[in-house]
C-alpha cells in the first residue's frame, strides 16, 4: 500500500477539525444570502454533512449553522435539514430548544409538503420539555385542508402520547382523531387515526373503562359496515392491512349471513397483488369461520391457490414468509394440499431455507396416492451436491416411511442410498434406518444383510456411529462380525470423543455379550474397564451399574438390559397440537415464520395478555377455595412445554449418595484383559452400595398436621427465601395418571395424608401442583417446620418431579418418604 503521506483522502471521511471548521464557516456565509445558485451550494454542504452523520462521525457543532441554513423553500434542503435536526436533537435537549422556532414557522408554510415534514420532524424530536409547544401545531395539523398534513399530524398524535400521555388526553386529541377517522374523505388520514387511536385506548384502556369502550366499538358492526369494509378499496395497500388487521379480523360476526358477506365483500382482496393484503384478508377468511366446519375447509380450498401464487413469485425472502405460512395450514389439513404436492418441489435456484421448508410440506402432504411420486423426487436430491439439501431430502424419505406409506419402496431407496459410499449420505441413513428397525422389525433381515457390509472407520459421525454400534448390539445374533466389529471401536476408546458414542458401545457390548458370550467376553470386559476410568460421569456410571448388574445375578441383567423389544408405533412430534394452534391465531405475523408464539420472543412490555411469570414456571399461586383443597388452574392454553420450559432462579441442591466417592476416585489404567478382570474384581472391595447385609432400622414416620394452612402471598414469599432442600424422580400409578382428567383428584387425596395443595396448572402431559404441609405440634413455640413442594408429574412417562423446600432440612428426607408413600397410593 501506499505510504500514508501519499494516499488521496477519502470524499467521506474529514482531514480534522479543520475541514468541520471550514464547513462551519460556508454554511454560516450562506446563512442569509439570496444569491443565485445559493441553494446548490448548501445542498452539497448538507450533503457532506449528512454522509458524515451517517457515518458516525460528530457534527453536532454545526447545528445552529444548519438551522439558520434551514430559511430556504427548497424541499430537498428542508429534507436534509429536519435528519440533521431529528437526531442530533434526541439526544441533545439544549440543541432542540434552538430548532423550535423553525419547526413552528414551517408549520405554517404556504406549501403543504413542507407543513407536513416540519410537523413530522417536530414530533419526532422526543424531548419532554417541549411537549408544550407540539399541542398547537398538532391541532392546527388535524384541522389542516390538505390531506398529507392530516396524515402525518394523526401519527403526530400518537408520538405526543408516548412522550406525554396526560398532555395528549388533556387536549382531547383522541376524539379529534376519532372524528377525523369517521368523517374524512382521505383513506390514508382514516387509516392513521385508525392506528393510533387502536394504540392509545388499548393502553388506557386497562385503568379507563371508558377507553376500553371505545376499543370495543372500533370492532362494532356500524363501523365495520361504514368505515372499513365498503369503502376498503379506497384505502392504499397498507392501509388496507391495517384495517383488516385491527378491524375486520377482531369482529365477531352474528350469524353465517354476515359471515358470507363479509367474505363476498372481501372476496377480491385475495386478487391483490401485494401478499400483505392477500395474507391479512386469508387471516379474516379463517378466523370468522372457525365455527363453520364446513365453511372452513372450502375456505382452505379457496385460498390455496392465491397462495401458491405468492409463494412462487417475488423475491426468495418474500416465498419464503409465503411459504411459512402455506406451512402451517398443511400441517393443519395436509389432505386438502395432497394433490397439489407438485408446488413444494424445489427449484434449483432457490436458497436453502425456502429448500428445507418445502421438504416439510412434502413430508406432510404425503399419502398412499403421490408417496411414490414424493419419494422418487426426493430420492434426486439425495444425489444433489449441496450436502445439507441432500441431508434433509434423506431425513423426508425416511419421515414418510415412519408415517406407513409404501414402506417396501421407501427401504429399497434407502438401503441403495448406503451404496452411494458418500459420507454424509450414509452418516444420514444409518440413522434413518436405526428409526425404521425400531418401528418395522420385520425389516431386520434386508437391512442388516446391507449395514454389515459397511466398515465402521467409514463412519465419522457421531449420531451414525451410535446407530451402527445399536445395530451391532440389537441384531449381533445376525450379523456374524458384530463381536469384532465391537472390540476394535473399544479397541480405540479414546479415540470416541461423543459421550453418545461410548454409551452406545457399552450397551452394545453387554446386549452381544448375553447372546454370544465366548466371543464378547473379551470386548465386554475392555469396555467395562474403560467405562470405569472414563472422564464422563454418565459413561462411568453406566459401567459400574452393568458390572454390579452382571455380579449379581445374569438372568437378572438380561432381563433389564435386553428385555423383548415391541415395535414403536408412534415417534414423538416436535411440537404440540396446542403450541400450532397458537401460531394459527396469530396468523399472519412473525410468529408463523418462527414458528413459535409471539411470547416467546418478545419483550415483557409487548406481550400482550400472555404474559406468564418466569419464576414459577408459568403457575400463579392462589387460594384455596372453600377448603377443599380444590386448586385454581392457571396458564391452561400454554404449550405443553412451557410449564418445565423456563428454569427456576436458584441453586439445586441435588442429593447424591456416591457422587464425591465416584469423583474423587482415580481409576487406574489398564493394559490387558489380565489387568482389566484385576481392577474389575478390585471394584467390589470399593464399598459401593450393594445388598445390605442387615436390614436398616425403619425410620420414624413424620407426623404432619391436618389442619395447616397458608395464604398465597406467604407461600409465595417463603418459596422465593427457601433453598431447594431435596431434588427427586418417582414413578407413578398409570391409574393415578387417569385419575389426572379429574383435576380436584389429586389435591383431595393428598390432603387426607395432611398436604395441601395451594396451586396448580399445566396441560397433558405435563401437570404442575404446589403443595403446602406443616409439622405437627400445634401450639408450640417456635411454630412447626413447614415443607413446601413442587410436584411435576409426566403423564405420558408416569414420571413424577419432586422439588422440596423446608424450614428444618433434617426433616426434608421423612416429609420425602411421607409425600412419596402418599403420592404412590393415589
Amino acid at each position: 500500500p501506499p505510504a500514508q503521506s501519499q494516499r488521496s483522502p477519502s470524499p467521506s471521511q474529514p482531514s480534522g477539525k479543520g475541514e468541520l471548521l471550514d464547513l462551519k464557516t460556508q454554511l454560516r456565509q450562506l446563512a442569509g444570502s439570496r444569491a443565485p445558485g445559493t441553494d446548490d451550494t448548501k445542498r452539497e454542504l448538507f450533503k457532506k454533512v449528512i454522509s458524515y452523520m451517517t457515518i458516525g462521525i460528530d457534527v453536532s457543532s454545526l447545528f445552529s449553522e444548519m438551522v439558520m441554513c434551514s430559511a430556504t423553500s427548497d424541499i430537498v434542503l428542508k429534507k436534509m435539514c429536519y435528519l440533521y435536526v431529528g437526531n442530533y436533537a434526541k439526544h441533545n435537549p439544549d440543541l432542540a430548544l434552538l430548532t423550535i422556532n423553525f419547526l413552528q414557522r414551517d408549520c405554517k408554510d404556504e406549501d403543504p409538503m413542507i407543513r407536513g415534514l416540519a410537523l413530522r420532524s417536530l414530533c419526532s424530536l422526543g424531548v419532554a420539555n417541549l411537549v408544550e409547544y407540539l399541542v398547537g401545531s398538532l391541532g392546527n395539523g388535524l384541522n389542516d385542508a390538505n390531506g398529507y398534513v392530516r396524515m402525518v399530524a394523526a401519527v403526530g398524535v400518537l408520538k405526543l402520547y408516548h412522550i406525554s400521555g396526560s398532555t395528549c388526553l388533556d387536549a382531547d386529541f383522541p376524539a379529534l382523531l376519532k372524528h377525523l377517522m369517521l368523517k374524512d374523505k382521505d383513506a390514508q388520514v382514516v387509516a392513521n387515526c385508525l392506528t393510533s387511536l387502536h394504540e392509545i385506548w388499548s393502553l388506557e384502556a386497562v385503568n379507563s373503562e371508558e377507553m376500553a369502550r371505545e376499543r370495543e366499538a372500533l370492532q362494532s358492526k356500524p363501523h365495520l359496515s361504514h368505515n372499513s369494509l365498503h369503502s376498503l378499496k379506497e384505502f392504499n395497500e397498507w392501509a388496507q392491512c391495517i384495517v383488516l388487521e385491527l378491524v375486520v379480523s377482531k369482529y365477531v360476526p352474528a350469524d353465517s349471513d354476515e359471515i358470507f358477506d363479509m367474505m363476498n365483500l372481501l372476496e377480491d382482496r385475495l386478487q391483490h397483488a401485494n401478499g400483505a393484503v392477500v395474507l391479512a384478508t386469508i387471516k379474516v377468511f379463517l378466523h370468522i369461520t372457525l365455527s363453520m366446519t364446513d365453511v372452513h375447509q372450502q375456505v382452505y380450498e379457496r385460498i390455496k391457490a392465491p397462495l401458491l401464487t405468492l409463494a412462487s413469485s417475488g423475491s426468495p425472502e418474500q416465498s419464503y414468509a409465503v411459504l411459512a405460512h402455506l406451512h402451517l395450514l398443511v400441517m393443519r389439513a395436509p389432505y386438502i394440499f395432497s394433490s397439489d404436492y407438485k408446488h413444494f418441489y424445489c427449484q434449483y435456484n432457490e436458497p436453502f431455507y425456502v429448500k428445507k421448508l418445502k421438504l416439510e410440506m412434502l413430508t406432510a402432504v404425503a399419502n398412499e396416492s403421490n408417496t411414490y411420486e414424493i419419494v422418487t423426487e426426493l430420492c434426486e436430491y439425495a444425489a444433489n451436491v449441496d450436502v445439507p439439501m441432500a441431508r434433509e431430502s434423506i431425513r423426508a424419505v425416511g419421515k414418510i416411511a415412519l408415517q406407513q406409506y409404501d414402506v417396501n419402496a421407501i427401504v429399497d431407496r434407502l438401503l441403495q442410498f448406503l451404496e452411494m459410499e458418500k459420507e454424509h449420505v450414509t452418516a444420514e441413513t444409518l440413522v434413518l434406518v436405526k428409526d425404521l428397525l425400531r418401528k418395522y422389525p420385520q425389516w431386520s433381515h434386508d437391512c442388516i444383510a446391507v449395514v454389515g457390509n459397511i466398515s465402521s472407520k467409514n463412519v465419522q459421525e457421531p449420531k451414525a456411529k451410535a446407530a451402527l454400534i445399536w445395530m451391532l448390539g440389537e441384531y449381533a445374533q445376525d450379523m456374524q462380525d458384530s463381536p469384532y466389529i465391537l472390540e476394535s471401536l473399544i479397541e480405540n476408546w479414546d479415540e470416541e470423543l461423543s459421550t453418545e458414542v461410548r454409551l452406545h458401545l457399552l450397551t452394545a457390548a453387554i446386549r452381544c455379550f448375553l447372546r454370544r458370550p465366548p466371543e464378547t467376553q473379551k470386548a465386554l470386559g475392555a469396555a467395562l474397564a474403560a467405562g470405569v476410568s472414563d472422564f464422563h460421569q454418565d459413561v462411568r456410571d453406566r459401567a459400574l451399574f452393568y458390572y454390579r448388574l452382571l455380579k449379581h445375578d445374569i438372568g437378572i441383567a438380561e432381563r433389564i438390559v435386553d428385555p423383548p423389544k415391541q415395535a414403536v408405533s408412534v415417534f414423538a412430534d416436535t411440537q404440540s397440537s396446542e403450541g400450532k394452534d397458537r401460531i394459527f391465531d396469530e396468523f399472519n405475523s412473525l410468529s408463523v415464520v418462527y414458528q413459535k408464539p409471539s411470547y416467546l420472543f418478545t419483550d415483557k412490555e409487548h406481550r400482550g395478555p400472555f404474559a406468564f411469570s418466569e419464576e414459577y414456571g408459568n403457575i400463579s399461586l392462589v387460594a384455596e377455595i372453600e377448603n377443599d383443597a380444590q386448586a385454581a388452574t392457571v396458564g391452561a392454553n400454554d404449550q405443553d412445554d412451557l410449564l418445565l420450559g423456563i428454569s427456576e432462579k436458584e441453586d439445586y441442591a441435588v442429593v447424591n449418595n456416591n457422587g464425591s466417592a465416584a469423583a474423587s476416585y482415580n481409576a487406574p489404567s489398564y493394559d490387558n484383559s489380565s489387568s482389566q478382570l484385576a481392577y474389575l474384581d478390585e471394584l467390589l472391595s470399593l464399598g459401593m452400595p450393594g445388598a445390605p447385609s442387615s436390614s436398616p432400622q425403619a425410620p420414624s414416620v413424620l407426623q404432619l398436621n391436618d389442619k395447616a394452612s397458608t395464604d398465597p402471598a406467604a407461600f409465595q414469599q417463603k418459596w422465593r427465601n427457601l433453598n431447594v432442600s431435596l431434588s427427586q424422580e418417582m414413578s407413578i400409578d398409570p391409574g393415578g395418571v387417569v385419575a389426572l382428567t379429574n383435576p380436584r383428584a389429586l389435591p383431595q387425596h393428598m390432603q387426607s395424608h395432611g398436604i395441601h395443595c395451594v396451586a396448580s396448572g399445566g396441560q397433558a402431559p405435563n401437570f404442575k401442583f404446589f403443595f403446602f404441609a406443616q409439622k405437627a405440634g400445634e401450639g408450640s413455640s417456635p411454630p412447626p417446620p413447614c415443607f413446601l413442594t413442587e410436584c411435576i408429574i409426566n403423564s405420558s412417562s408416569c414420571k413424577v418431579q419432586l422439588k422440596i423446600k423446608a424450614d428444618e432440612e433434617s426433616s426434608t428426607q421423612a416429609f420425602s418418604q411421607v409425600f412419596q408413600s402418599a403420592l404412590s397410593k393415589f
